[in-house]
């Protein structure tokens, strides 16, 4: 799955990965990095150095109110965020391809409901 999408997310210039975090950025501006710590499932220093990678290439922007940090997406993101859905919707159709759509759709469905759980 991961190779799929690494494929479909190669037109963004992003991995998989990068690509979900300025997805959850862009639908959520300001958002903190432990919330995307707990979206992602991935632990914070993880997600802190995906946030400075994005940074650094002019994806992202930190600001610090108080003690917090919050996340936004530069124009540079909001630009890409169509290219990154429609990477989502081509992932899918692979996979849907390979293993038929019932199969996809309840898979989806599992990993949608496994993620609730884990929250």
């Amino acid at each position: 799955m991961t190779k799929l999408a690494d494929e479909e997310f190669a037109v963004t210039g992003l991995t998989s990965s990068y690509a979900f975090l300025l997805m959850t950025v862009n639908e959520k501006p300001g958002i903190q990095p432990k919330e995307i710590s707990h979206h992602m499932q991935l632990t914070p220093s993880t997600v802190t150095r995906l946030i400075e990678k994005m940074e650094y290439r002019g994806f992202l922007q930190r600001k610090h109110v108080g003690r917090t940090t919050e996340v936004y997406p530069t124009k540079q993101s909001e630009e890409l965020h169509p290219k990154i859905k429609e990477a989502w919707r081509n992932l899918y159709k692979r996979y849907a391809d390979l293993i038929g759509e019932t199969k996809a759709n309840k898979l989806t469905e599992l990993i949608n409901e496994s993620n609730e759980k884990l929250e």
